[in-house]
């Protein structure tokens, strides 16, 4: 076979080219490419993680490509290295394996990606968001509100145990020497991590539901739609969920503004409600006190908008991040917390044994034993219900509201409403049509079952 029929020519390489890059654009146009990008969060750390010889990380990008039946399939991971020799590449890029040695490759930096996302996951999602940053508005309701005040008793429920878990968390999870710092490959940096989220990143008025999806890229604001919004992934059961109860709270906490503060003025005036949001703001979150993305509290909207916002973060975004962490991640080789070893270049004293035995070279990069297990035991705990859990649309006492006939009537249409939403979700959790709810493991799970009863 001669050379040019093997190793295509200047032309048909910019050919090659020209055609990849009109596919690419093609994509992008049409929202098929979406990424899950924790370099710049992960990387200004990457030095002292990996100076220790039992866990090694990457700054990792992945490249997901959004296939005509609705699935997002991983096609490019790039791995990153702080920066040490000119002459020496930081980045390694891997795309989907063709051969036995690069599956094993793939593999590799599949678990390198999650073990990325595990870390953020639980520090920035699950701890900052939902835990830390919720602290100093329920501080302040504690301190600034009566008891009898109606946005007291509206936010009580979404109150109850959140100080408590987060100072367990502090003695048990987050302290030095505590579980994050063994069992995440971040260490004793984990929470640096979730400080420079805190101060770059995250922002109040983006934590509702619809703000998030758009910030991230995954929705756009369309007035036809429902919602108000126009998912770029049609079958994406956390949007699509996750919207139902998002306007059923919404609802509920309008109409409930709208019963107590019939006119602008009185939120205003509500000496008790402005110095809560002050304190939250200014003491609570002072070091971000003077950002010009607060938003105001001046009218009934402006407080809907707030306490919706509050009561999504403490409730259904909690549960979203929260209590689905053992099923989700109680496998190790599928999401392990940490990675021991690196992937291997071709010129690493590692690659001889990584492709002598691929398999075990992988199990070795993956935690300990120990590790493994203490985490998901601690995992499986952060998933529990407590025995007295108070689901959304079962408020328990509805007697300090009993001369309230309208604001009975609202909460009887929500739990009504959460009654409805439950059946929906049920009923798409089980339509084969929507491919992201049906994975392997659970349609091999419902052929079991439809063997076992024959």
């Amino acid at each position: 076979m001669p050379a040019s029929a093997c190793r295509p020519n200047s032309s048909s390489r910019k050919q090659q080219d020209a055609s990849t890059e009109i596919e690419a654009n093609f994509a992008l146009e049409e929202n098929r490419l979406y990424i899950i990008d924790y370099h710049d969060k992960i990387l200004p750390f990457l030095n002292q993680v990996n100076c220790f010889d039992d866990r090694k990380a990457y700054a990792t990008r992945t490249i997901f490509f959004l296939t005509p039946i609705g699935t997002l399939k991983p096609i490019v991971i790039e791995l990153s290295l702080p920066p040490v020799d000119p002459n020496s590449p930081s980045k390694q890029v891997l795309t989907s394996p063709v051969d036995a040695t690069t599956t094993w490759m793939w593999q590799l930096a599949k678990a390198h990606v999650c073990s990325n996302d595990c870390g953020v996951h639980q520090l920035v999602h699950h701890w900052l968001r939902t835990h830390a940053c919720m602290e100093p508005f329920i501080i302040s309701a504690h301190r600034q509100l009566s008891v009898m005040h109606p946005i007291y008793k509206l936010l009580h429920p979404h109150m109850r145990y959140t100080l408590k878990i987060n100072a367990l968390a502090r003695q048990y999870l987050i302290n030095a020497e505590g579980i994050i710092e063994n069992d995440f490959t971040t260490g004793k940096h984990s929470m640096l991590i979730s400080s420079a989220a805190y101060k770059d990143w995250w922002r109040f008025d983006l934590e509702g539901l619809p703000e998030d999806l758009i910030r991230r890229g995954l929705a756009t604001r369309d007035p036809t739609q429902p919602h108000g919004l126009r998912l770029f992934i049609e079958d994406y059961p956390y949007a699509n969920d996750g919207l139902l109860i998002w306007s059923a709270i919404e609802e509920l906490v309008r109409t409930y503004v709208n019963y107590y503060y019939q006119d602008p003025s009185m939120v205003c005036s509500d000496s008790e409600l402005q110095a809560w949001y002050y304190e939250s703001i200014n003491r609570g979150h002072e070091d971000l006190k003077n950002a010009s993305w607060w938003p105001r509290l001046y009218s009934p909207e402006d407080l809907s908008s707030t306490l919706t916002t509050l009561i999504w973060l403490a409730s259904a975004q909690h549960a979203a991040l929260n209590y689905g962490q053992y099923p989700y991640g109680g496998h190790i080789p599928i999401r392990p917390p940490l990675m021991r070893k690196l992937v291997p270049k071709e010129d690493d004293p590692e690659y001889a044994k990584f492709v002598a035995d691929p398999e075990q070279y992988f199990l070795s990069a993956l935690p300990s034993r120990f590790q493994s297990t203490r985490f998901m035991a601690v995992i499986d705990i952060l998933s529990t219900h407590s025995i007295d859990e108070e689901y959304l649309g079962e408020r328990k006492d509805l007697s300090t509201w009993s001369g309230d006939s309208e604001i009975l009537e609202a909460f009887y249409r929500f739990s009504m409403e959460m009654k409805r939403i439950e059946k929906e979700i049920e009923k798409r959790n089980v339509d084969p049509n929507l491919r992201n709810r049906h994975g392997a493991g659970t349609t091999a799970k419902k052929k079991k079952k439809r063997s076992a009863s024959l």
